[in-house]
């Protein structure tokens, strides 16, 4: 890590650490900007102080992240769910909530024109490229055995020997989807976004090993320094953020004799909030919506009788 902060300079403060590129760098700037945490982050440093709260982020590589935070070195860490189980210290690693971005798939994918590896099964005792290693020898390691067990079951019934057969893992650490164009591999696990790049190079998914986003994780069992009261109160500012991106505040007006029927379209989180006009007989009416839902219930509100009916974006909130 390049920096030029000293263990002293960090005493007192809570951890958190942030991937310091890639694809999930930019929306945890985003994230750390909506959650009103300050700082500068000196060119070429790894570590930048918050002005506004006794933390510092530390700017570590994704695939690192779940170490520190699981060992106990920082406080809170934002990752992908793929590099915490690629890891192997899950156990140590608790998940304080999904947050939305950084989606892709880590999948088995293999050359469009290769007919005869069309299916993974068909890729046992073949090579396969990859920079998960850890969850990719899992996999084919559970796969080997279960096709090496139908293959004995079936050359015992045939009384002849079988060679069992073991499908070799090759870690390579970047342009994974160049492997197979290379001869390197004869299909590769990789993670997937569009899928645009994989299919520029020939290759389709022919299996998932999971599903992955980013997420907010802390160590199952906090350091003795950790401040668990500035910890509360990030948590709760980034869970707002999230909400914040997720609804959307649905204002409109309507005849009291409507009020339940709008009420039933526009329930709000909690309740909505329901406030008398001066214009006898009506009522102003104010409930969160989900931003997805929003113009279907502008429409629906307006068949029910809504008048005046506006949304009001949200930057930040507590639910």
């Amino acid at each position: 890590m390049t920096t030029l902060f000293n263990k002293d300079a960090l005493q007192g403060r809570m951890l958190f650490a942030i991937p310091k590129k890639g694809r999930l760098y930019e929306k945890c700037l985003e994230l750390l900007s909506g959650a009103d945490i300050q700082f500068r982050r000196q060119n070429r440093l790894d570590v930048a102080l918050v002005m506004n709260h006794p933390m510092a982020l530390v700017f570590l590589p994704a695939a690192d992240i779940p170490r520190f935070v699981g060992e106990g070195n920082v406080d809170l860490g934002i990752t992908g769910q793929d590099m915490v189980v690629e890891s192997g210290l899950a156990d140590l690693v608790a998940e304080e909530m999904e947050l939305g971005f950084g989606k892709c798939k880590l999948q088995v994918q293999v050359p469009e024109v290769d007919e005869e590896l069309q299916t993974v099964e068909a890729l046992v005792g073949k090579k396969v490229a990859t920079s998960f290693d850890v969850l990719s020898r899992k996999y084919f390691g559970d796969l080997d055995a279960q096709v090496n067990e139908k293959r004995r079951r079936e050359a015992q019934a045939q009384g002849r020997e079988v060679e069992l057969l073991e499908t070799k893992i090759e870690y390579v650490g970047g342009s994974v989807e160049a492997a197979c164009a290379l001869g390197v591999a004869d299909g590769i696990v990789d993670l997937v976004e569009s899928g645009e790049t994989m299919r520029a190079c020939g290759l389709h998914a022919i299996a998932t090993l999971l599903s992955s986003q980013a997420v907010l994780i802390r160590p199952v069992t906090p350091h003795a320094r950790s401040n668990q009261a500035l910890i509360k109160l990030i948590v709760s500012r980034i869970r707002g953020v999230m909400a914040a991106a997720q609804y959307v505040l649905c204002q409109y007006n309507i005849h009291r004799s409507n009020l339940d029927a709008a009420l039933a379209i526009t329930p709000g989180r909690r309740a909505a909030t329901v406030s008398p006009l001066e214009d006898d007989g009506w009522s102003a009416v104010s409930a969160m919506v989900k931003k997805s839902e929003v113009a279907t219930v502008m429409d629906r509100l307006e068949e029910v009788g809504g008048k005046d009916i506006f949304t009001l974006a949200l930057d930040n909130c507590r639910t």
